[in-house]
């Protein structure tokens, strides 16, 4: 009995020192921290991050971008999404069993070549006669019902006002009397046949010189009948007007931005009335750019607090006069629009 309560003592110690040496092992940070990356020279924005520490447990990735990672080995294979070539500063921290970190950061240089569009719809105008009625409707009238901005033409179906002629839709604005009005015209839709949300849209046309004539190739919201104009947004493609000739101008209205408040922009061009030129947007959740001949002119940024998150449709007419038409020449006899395509990609 004796023998054992003197060992007591030794044995207590013996443990207590091989507790501290396992606890001193644990608490070594992860050392020797080396960071190796691979990055895809074909544009697709791949990064292939092999990373390798002395200790280390996992790893927690932050790729410069804002988005991050956490791994139990040391490769992640990882994508860059933004086109262009960016620079990105990543860090990567090595984690121990104990907790301790070790941490190191690599610049690195991605190039993103930017999607290529996919033809999502077209209007190539290749069938003689009358539109394509599985893809356009008509306003008739003069805008008694609700649209119109004191306008002077009266909008109708007929061949003399709209057709397609040699691979192009004429719209036609004259001068004549008819139910009442001075001018007749045409006024195309695609509502209730063709909508769509966000993508780049291409339109050729030519334009007509006409003083007082005022040709538009436009978009409203698919939800005008429930929340009214500009509740449902409006995107002008392309507006001109023949007292200004050449002068392109983008718009969009909605709630606080409409009618003469609108957010816009413009752009002068040469030969829009004897050439065909290329009126486009780029419409995404974040932004719609407004651009002729593949020159932007117009950006703004894009929100859940406006109105441009939802299906839209297409719009195209001559009016005259009217607000921003302006007053027409006397001597005003006929003028045409001429749509040679309309194109959406996404």
């Amino acid at each position: 009995m004796k023998y054992i309560t003197k060992s007591v003592p030794v044995l207590l110690f013996f443990f207590l020192a091989i507790s501290c040496k396992k606890t001193d092992s644990e608490a070594i940070a992860p050392s020797n921290l080396v960071i190796l990356t691979d990055i895809s020279s074909d544009g697709s924005g791949n990064v292939t991050f092999s990373v390798s520490a002395d200790n280390a447990v996992s790893y927690d990735f932050e790729f410069g971008n804002g988005d991050a990672k956490t791994r139990t080995t040391g490769l992640v294979n990882y994508q860059y999404t933004l086109a262009g070539s960016n620079n990105y500063s990543v860090t990567v921290t090595a984690i121990g069993s104990s907790g301790l970190t070790t941490q190191k950061k690599v610049q690195i240089t991605v190039t993103v070549n930017p999607a290529v569009p996919v033809l999502f719809w077209s209007e190539e105008f290749d069938t003689e006669g009358a539109p394509n009625q599985s893809k356009w409707g008509y306003d008739l009238g003069n805008g008694s019902n609700g649209w119109g901005n004191s306008e002077l033409q009266y909008y109708t179906n007929r061949p003399e006002n709209v057709i397609v002629q040699g691979g192009v839709l004429k719209i036609k604005a004259i001068r004549e009397n008819y139910s009442g009005f001075e001018y007749t015209s045409a006024r195309l839709l695609s509502k209730s046949k063709f909508v769509f949300k966000y993508g780049k849209v291409e339109v050729s046309a030519k334009l007509p010189s006409g003083v007082g004539t005022w040709p538009a190739i436009w978009m409203l919201g698919s939800d005008i009948g429930t929340v009214g104009w500009p509740g449902c947004g409006e995107i002008d493609i392309m507006e001109h007007r023949g007292s200004e000739l050449n002068k392109i101008f983008g718009t969009l209205h909605y709630p606080g931005h409409s009618g003469g408040n609108a957010n816009g922009g413009s752009k002068i061009i040469s030969n829009a009335t004897t050439e065909f030129h290329k009126y486009s947007i780029e419409w995404s959740a974040t932004y719609i750019k407004i651009s002729v001949d593949d020159q932007l002119y117009h950006t703004v940024a894009n929100s859940g607090s406006i109105p441009f998150n939802h299906d839209f449709f297409f719009i195209l007419n001559v009016a005259m006069g009217g607000t921003f038409g302006g007053a027409v020449d006397p001597a005003f006899t006929s003028d045409t629009m001429e749509v040679d395509y309309i194109r959406v990609y996404k």
